[in-house]
């Protein structure tokens, strides 16, 4: 039997970015988890005590800007660089016979 040798370059999955709709997905996930989390600290500084409420408002005040810098981080990986090609033998498809025949169409056959 012939064989032939094959170029195989197996695929990068695992270092594959995201794609741009799930990944503008789960930014803006990430922007109203945080949002929901500074109405949170802002509600219950309103009715914490002294020391607890001044603690919640500064948080409160922060968050929007934390939110915005984990509502625009992207995923900055680099590409995935290819592997270089490793040989492997693989068998021929054909063998090189040639089968003579014909093709009978529907109109043929009556």
């Amino acid at each position: 039997m012939a064989t032939r040798a094959v170029k195989v370059q197996p695929p990068l999955i695992t270092s594959a970015r995201f794609g741009n709709s799930l990944s503008t997905d789960q930014r803006a996930k990430r922007y109203i988890i945080s949002m929901t989390i500074r109405v949170a600290c802002f509600l219950s500084a309103v009715v914490a005590p002294l020391p607890w409420n001044v603690v919640l408002f500064v948080a409160a005040a922060l968050l929007p800007g934390i939110a915005v810098l984990l509502g625009n981080a992207r995923d900055n990986r680099p590409e995935p660089t290819a592997s270089p090609f490793e040989e492997v033998e693989r068998p021929a498809l054909t063998t090189g016979e040639v089968v003579k025949g014909e093709v009978i169409t529907d109109e043929q056959e009556d």
